[in-house]
């Protein structure tokens, strides 16, 4: 690691310390999400320290191999979009440690990369639920911007919903409705053919 950024993580941690808000952390780990330290700052405070960085690929690496809640949340926010590579996007959502983390690499980096929507299908067919949850936020996201799919590619990810629909967890079953209300959004025919689709399973979002 070279010198400066070896000294820039030295110096973000040392801010974390004098920003960490300990009732949130205590919050956090009682709902589950653990870390090996979590400081429990806001998004609004990364944010703002991010800004203050900016963008920094090098120090993104660095930031991603901490188990700490704020480095990964800071390393998404920091690492340029057009810098990461299908190889580097796959390694860190493999390496995606609870679904706080799936939800701010997905909407702070993942939906701006080359090839996020062939990735999302990637991560939609994988076996591990945090892979399979960063497949839906980012699709959720690529939706908002209206962005369609090949009849292929439509029923493959109706497949894939009604099997996490069918097996998954609460959580990842959250992050595929989430998903479909975004692609109902795209265009009158999507909500028709989501409804017809979906017309068996109990869900408010059509």
């Amino acid at each position: 690691m070279k010198q400066e950024i070896q000294d820039k993580l030295k110096q973000i941690k040392q801010r974390f310390r004098l920003m960490m808000n300990g009732m949130a952390s205590q919050s956090m780990r009682e709902k589950g999400l653990g870390y090996s330290i979590n400081w429990g700052i806001s998004l609004p405070s990364l944010k703002t320290l991010a800004d203050e960085y900016g963008k920094d690929y090098d120090l993104a690496i660095e930031l991603w191999k901490e188990n700490i809640r704020e480095c990964k949340i800071l390393a998404t926010l920091i690492m340029p979009p057009a810098d990461v590579q299908p190889d580097l996007a796959c390694l860190w959502v493999s390496q995606i440690p609870n679904q706080e983390i799936a939800a701010m690499v997905s909407f702070n980096l993942l939906q701006y990369i080359d090839g996020a929507k062939d990735l999302a299908f990637k991560w939609l067919a994988s076996e591990n639920e945090l892979e399979q949850m960063c497949g839906y936020n980012v699709l959720s996201r690529l939706f908002m911007r209206k962005e369609t799919l090949a009849p292929r590619e439509i029923n493959e990810l109706f497949d894939q919903a009604k099997t996490a629909f069918d097996g998954g967890s609460m959580s990842l079953k959250h992050a595929v409705a989430n998903m479909l209300s975004r692609f109902c959004s795209v265009s009158d025919e999507y909500n028709r053919i989501s409804k017809s689709a979906f017309r068996t399973y109990d869900l408010d979002i059509f």
